[in-house]
């Protein structure tokens, strides 16, 4: 029994946590401390040398409690969780997914460098490399899962950029087409563009798979980016976000969340370890309802197409991504009405059960037009060529009974 491998969601209520540190109490407390008593001036200076990295840790030893800002056990032991889902060597915990991202972006980036990623992403991520990550001096060069290795590379060639690449930046599935790209297609690019001086970084936001549908760090990522307020919290009662990976990397992350003082509270800690304890419950409830939902809309004459993972044609390049990094097919879906922002509009109007509002992985359904909302920054010729038209609604499925999710898709659409 000793030797037992649990799995992840077995180790959620437990692992990282010790009882008898806390008076005994079966959860770990909060600890709405700012800063920590040490027992000795000798242990303060030890503790201080690693975490500002004047020295390595001694084997078996632990980073001391400091201040909040370097860490916190509602911090430290989430953290330690996250990381058994992706099987990563570290997690930093953010105060927001958008935090986590840029942090990412400035810590790998410098001026003159580009960095190339994937279209769509989030409008948030859009943003920022394209319209706060130039005024630094650092290039944005997208590209499709419509190209091949080479005619990435060729493209950027074409630039003048292959040699300014520093970060390969991944969002799969994308939001909010489900486009799909292949990880190891990915790391091959990156490998491509790096030299003997110059290391090209893979990071990949995992968001719209959570911790549970898709790993990227074992399909060649170096980091993985999470908005937690999404799958991982779960709720709509949070906001904040995750980077895992490895230590090399992982380092470079943690020290400039320290000076830059983005990490999330104790509180938001305690919450996200809250919601750990049934993500893999959620998560799947969520995927089973959305496998009849896609099959409903699939059949309704006012809807042009829906884009979901379970409906992917069988032989074709995205079927062959999907079966070979996920495990499912999600709960997030978009669809194509018949019509376009009118219709939409709508439907949207008309809905009942599912909330209009932004963001994804609650437990309850909700509902967004992109093309004005999340991503309504991205440029119009951007939005033209990925698919983000006037008719494009964007759900994401709950936890409710699937009829009812289904009455209420089913009398909105009727009203268009």
């Amino acid at each position: 029994m000793n030797n037992r491998y649990f799995q992840p969601e077995s180790l959620m209520m437990s692992h990282g946590y010790k009882p008898a540190l806390s008076e005994g109490a079966i959860k770990c407390p909060i600890f709405q401390t700012s800063t920590f008593v040490f027992n000795s001036a000798e242990e303060g200076k030890a503790f201080f040398e690693v975490a500002y990295g004047q020295r390595e840790k001694e084997p078996n030893e632990e980073l001391g409690l400091i201040y909040s800002r370097l860490n916190n056990p509602d911090l430290q032991i989430l953290e330690e969780r996250l990381c058994l889902w992706d099987e990563a060597d570290e997690c930093a915990v953010f105060e927001s997914g958008m935090s986590a991202i840029s942090t990412v972006m400035l810590e790998f980036l410098r001026p003159g460098d580009a960095i190339l990623y994937s279209k769509p992403v989030y409008g948030g991520t859009d943003h920022f490399i394209n319209k706060v990550l130039p005024e630094y001096g650092i290039t944005g060069h997208g590209f499709t899962n419509t190209q091949s290795e080479e005619e990435v590379f060729q493209d950027l060639k074409g630039k003048g950029l292959e040699h300014k690449v520093k970060m390969v930046y991944v969002e799969t599935p994308a939001n909010p087409t489900n486009a799909l790209f292949d990880l190891e297609e990915c790391k091959k690019i990156a490998d491509r563009l790096s030299t003997s001086d110059k290391e090209v970084v893979v990071c990949v936001d995992n968001t719209y798979m959570g911790p549970l549908w898709q790993h990227p760090l074992k399909h060649g990522a170096d980091l993985v980016v999470y908005s937690a307020t999404k799958y991982i919290g779960g709720h709509s009662d949070l906001i904040a976000g995750a980077v895992l990976g490895k230590s090399k990397h992982m380092k470079r992350v943690r020290t400039l969340r320290t000076f830059l003082g983005n990490m999330a509270g104790p509180w938001t800690g305690w919450l996200l370890m809250r919601s750990l304890e049934t993500l893999k419950v959620r998560m799947s409830k969520q995927a089973e309802n959305t496998v009849e939902v896609a099959q409903y809309l699939s059949q309704h004459p006012k809807v042009e197409q829906v884009y979901y993972l379970g409906h992917l044609e069988e032989g074709s390049r995205q079927y062959a991504i999907y079966k070979k990094q996920h495990s499912s097919a999600g709960a997030m879906l978009s669809f194509d009405i018949k019509g376009g922002e009118a219709e939409a509009f709508k439907f949207l109007n008309n809905l009942k059960l599912i909330k209009l509002a932004v963001s994804l992985g609650s437990t309850e359904s909700l509902a967004e037009h992109p093309a004005t909302m999340t991503h309504s920054d991205v440029s119009k010729e951007d939005k033209d060529s990925i698919g983000i038209t006037e008719k494009l609604v964007r759900l994401s499925i709950g936890v409710e009974h699937p009829s009812d999710i289904i009455w209420d898709i089913e009398q909105a659409l009727e009203k268009c």
